[in-house]
């Protein structure tokens, strides 16, 4: 069996990183986890529709598919990287190029509007840490909402200023216009489903829903089916 590898950066905490020496993993600092590179088109992707699809910066790109592919009225979520300042970006080199980690749902605006869907994005997050998320630290996981349209981000900064009251504090996402997003490879890609022990492991010991339950009490995750 493949060593287990997880996202810890060199950031990480030490308790982190000694969980991982207990549960018997192997501690590697990304991004030497990923598998080769799959061959992608070198054209940039079609632009999406602001009417039914929306762009999320939480940490984690796995964690944030994840939860959304458990809101009613999501169809779709894709992995990916956007605001680096060069096409075509890696999971090797998003860094570097100042890319986040993201995901583009794409939603059925009859059963679910972006307002909710913003409000449920910023209750999965910690909002109020802007030098990454959980254990994975940097720019790359900072916490952005990527606004398609004047009207997502009058809609998003609209959210954020209700949740800063809903918490009696500063939140510190950004509301960033979107550039093109880039799909992450494919290994990336519900990585969940395909490698639930590895992912969940990995959450646990990131400590992700812990810190989220403690920012945002009775209202953290709320639009997440967290019983599926």
């Amino acid at each position: 069996m493949r060593p287990l590898s997880l996202k810890f950066t060199a950031g990480s905490t030490l308790a982190a990183a000694l969980a991982l020496v207990v549960a018997g993993a192997v501690f590697t600092p990304e991004p030497a986890h990923t598998q080769a590179q799959d061959p992608r088109a070198q054209a940039a992707p079609p632009e999406p529709d602001p009417s039914r699809t929306a762009i999320f910066a939480g940490g984690c790109f796995w964690c944030v598919e994840k939860d959304f592919d458990h809101v009613a009225g999501v169809l779709d979520t894709v992995s990916g990287y956007i605001g680096g300042r060069h096409p075509n970006p890696t999971y090797q080199t998003h860094t570097s190029n100042g890319d986040l980690e993201a995901v583009l749902v794409t939603y059925d605006p009859e059963v679910i509007s972006f307002e909710d869907l913003t409000h449920t994005f910023l209750r999965t997050v910690d909002v109020t840490d802007d030098g990454g998320q959980f254990c994975d630290r940097g720019n790359s996981y900072r916490t952005a909402v990527f606004a398609l349209s004047d009207e997502q981000r009058a809609i998003a900064e609209a959210q954020i200023a209700e949740g800063e009251q809903a918490l009696g504090r500063s939140i510190v996402t950004r509301v960033l216009d979107a550039s093109t997003f880039w799909p992450a490879e494919n290994f990336h890609q519900d990585y969940y489903q395909k490698n639930p022990l590895r992912y969940q492991f990995y959450r646990t010991s990131c400590g992700r829903d812990r810190t989220v339950n403690r920012v945002w009490g009775d209202q953290a995750y709320e639009g997440v089916d967290k019983t599926s």
